[in-house]
């Protein structure tokens, strides 16, 4: 086992040679791989530790890193970013562990009472507990950094910006939040564009801190937060509006919400759809669909136009916020981090060390692996009143 452990290894070193690394074995032995001092050093507390991360790949890695079996000493941002080589991400898993992801994705569908399972898993650990890493917003996706200096606090404002100025928002319109989160999109465009918005969440904890956001904001007469699903709503909107929500929706819904974010535009209106997604269909990581977001599937940027594509949306533009998202991550994680010691009277260690891996895995993949966030600006059929260049977009 230990030499089979040495042989991945040296691959790892040898695909990603500027970080050094230490592996301290269960028997007390040490191997090292690069050149100066180890950027981290991981430690096996036995061998049927590595035995269950050969056969189970970043299930396994993931599972024994929570358990207290593996320790990581030292830089953990850059053993994520190690651990993001194909040659650990495609490692083969053995039959009873393909059979264990099955049954958990067909535990995880996205009907509508599976749906409502899934978000709570997530989203209802209780609003104090993101108010300590996220920014004064409430804002759980994407920001967008302007500058690479910018706070949180910021990139998120400007995130905002750059999506009203996308859709042209104008006073008086009315706009659809799809996964309205805890409302920071509409308090903005109702406050800085005065459009009318409605949202839907399926979380009970966004639902409430949305409502009582809106109120303290002085909003109630603009803004509307529903406890709903989006399949349940058909009243037509002028402008429409999904924040990272479009990853909970699963591979077999996509027409579904295609359809749906069709009904709730006006002819000619415009959306715009932010979402985690990918150049090709890969194999998303079983630990995060497990234990982070069960029922995540992160679409593909081809089958996500060709169905828009099919029932008359039209893209009229398309961005990569990759590296914005990577930065937001980091953030995350620092405040995450600032706070692990109130986190971990709260939720326990275990609870620790999966968000941990949460945060800053999901860093190493927007920057080293095969993730992307893409923002999909589109029309309920054609519209020739948009402008012909970006420059509203960017301008001061």
């Amino acid at each position: 086992m230990k030499k089979t452990l040495q042989r991945l290894l040296d691959t790892l070193s040898n695909n990603v040679p500027d970080i050094p690394f230490a592996v301290q074995f269960w028997d007390g032995d040490l191997f090292y791989a690069g050149d100066g001092e180890p950027a981290f050093t991981l430690k096996l507390k036995n061998e049927e530790t590595a035995r269950r991360v050969f056969k189970k790949g970043t299930l396994g890695f993931g599972e024994e890193y929570v358990d207290g079996n593996i320790a990581v000493e030292g830089d953990f941002r850059e053993l994520m970013r190690l651990g993001m080589d194909p040659h650990f991400q495609n490692m083969k898993l053995s039959p009873l562990t393909r059979a264990a992801v099955l049954a958990q994705h067909l535990k995880s569908l996205n009907t509508t009472r599976g749906s409502a399972r899934n978000i709570e898993h997530h989203y209802d650990r209780g609003n104090d507990l993101y108010r300590l890493f996220l920014d004064r917003s409430m804002t759980y996706s994407c920001a967008y950094f302007r500058n690479p200096d910018d706070s949180l606090e910021e990139a998120q404002a400007n995130k905002y910006e750059h999506i009203c100025r996308k859709l042209q928002l104008a006073e008086g319109e009315t706009l659809i939040d799809i996964g309205c989160g805890w409302g920071g999109m509409l308090i903005y465009a109702a406050s800085h564009y005065g459009v009318k918005g409605v949202g839907c969440s399926l979380s009970v904890e966004q639902v409430n801190l949305a409502k009582q956001r809106v109120k303290d904001a002085g909003l109630e007469n603009k803004v509307e937060i529903l406890l709903k699903d989006y399949r349940d709503i058909n009243t037509p909107f002028d402008k429409l509006v999904s924040i990272g929500m479009f990853e909970h929706v699963g591979k077999g819904f996509i027409p579904v919400f295609m359809d749906r974010m069709r009904t709730m535009l006006k002819p000619g209106g415009a959306g715009l759809l932010h979402t985690i997604g990918k150049e090709r269909e890969t194999q998303g990581d079983p630990w995060t669909l497990k234990y982070i977001f069960p029922g995540t599937y992160l679409p593909v940027l081809g089958n996500m136009l060709n169905a828009m594509g099919e029932i008359g949306l039209v893209p009229q533009d398309v961005e990569n916020l990759r590296v914005h998202y990577a930065l937001t991550l980091d953030e995350w994680a620092r405040r995450f981090e600032a706070h692990v010691e109130e986190i971990k009277g709260k939720f326990g260690d275990k609870f620790v060390r999966m968000w941990r891996m949460y945060l800053n895995g999901s860093a190493a993949a927007f920057r080293s692996g095969d993730i992307r966030v893409y923002q999909i600006l589109f029309t309920k059929g054609l519209n020739n009143g948009f402008p012909l260049t970006r420059e509203h977009v960017y301008a001061s």
